[in-house]
């Protein structure tokens, strides 16, 4: 293509072709790989993992991705859904590691299997596991810990392809549900607890935090620094089972 006739310079020179604008790429653990929910929100829950929840912002994550906070906005409006959505991504990874392992023998092995499955992530992500346990379900009758409507539309299937009945999985539902939300939001909060930094005077409002003044909880102090977790949760695990069959 030429230029303007009047125009003794020769050839126009044409503007590069700009490449359609896409989605941008990021580091990930598996690589470089476009920007998109399933990246954020994995980036998210590792963040988490690390970090802890309070210091999640949009701003930090878009810089541990390398790119900037309004790229995320694209794919995640805010940071409350960004929290839903971390505790949609740990909610499926449990329920692959639970209700997508397939059904054992028998019914005690099914709770058996869901306990381990549902302990193991908890102590996989002890600072998001609280977060599990307390975000607004969609159907606010379901008890936490586990309130994902796939994983307990699973575990009702589950109970009655063993032969129970609609009023006993709700009660089995029930017993199960408590004693979790009793152990491992109890154990998660031991491991997922932060050192506190003290101020040079700290603070007493109602009680002293002096030691010595306490001293039956001092003289106990070395059976109760003991971490006895996988003992007391088999044993409350078979003691929970052995109701159930009790009441069955």
């Amino acid at each position: 293509m030429t230029g303007d006739p009047g125009d003794t310079s020769g050839p126009t020179t044409a503007s590069p072709r700009r490449k359609p604008a896409g989605p941008e790429r990021v580091n990930t653990p598996g690589g470089r790989r476009a920007l998109d929910q399933v990246v954020i929100l994995k980036a998210a829950v590792d963040f988490i993992d690390q970090h802890g929840r309070e210091r999640l912002t949009m701003r930090r994550l878009g810089a541990t991705l390398g790119v900037e906070a309004m790229a995320l906005y694209r794919y995640v409006p805010g940071r409350d859904e960004l929290l839903d959505g971390v505790v949609e991504v740990v909610m499926d990874e449990l329920y692959t590691m639970t209700i997508g392992r397939g059904r054992p023998a028998t019914w005690q092995e099914f709770l058996q299997q869901l306990a381990h499955g549902v302990r193991a992530i908890s102590m996989e992500h002890p600072k998001i596991f609280p977060l599990v346990a307390s975000r607004p379900p969609a159907a606010p009758w379901l008890r936490p810990p586990l309130r994902s409507l796939r994983w307990v539309e699973g575990f009702l299937e589950g109970l009655e392809h063993y032969g129970f009945g609609g009023t006993e999985s709700v009660r089995i539902y029930r017993s199960f549900s408590t004693f979790l939300l009793g152990h491992l939001l109890l154990e998660s909060a031991v491991y997922a607890v932060e050192p506190r930094t003290l101020p040079a005077a700290d603070l007493e409002f109602v009680e002293s935090s002096d030691l010595a003044l306490y001293p039956r909880l001092m003289a106990l102090s070395p059976q109760l620094s003991l971490d006895n977790f996988d003992n007391e949760f088999e044993d409350s695990l078979e003691e929970m089972i052995q109701r159930v069959s009790v009441a069955d």
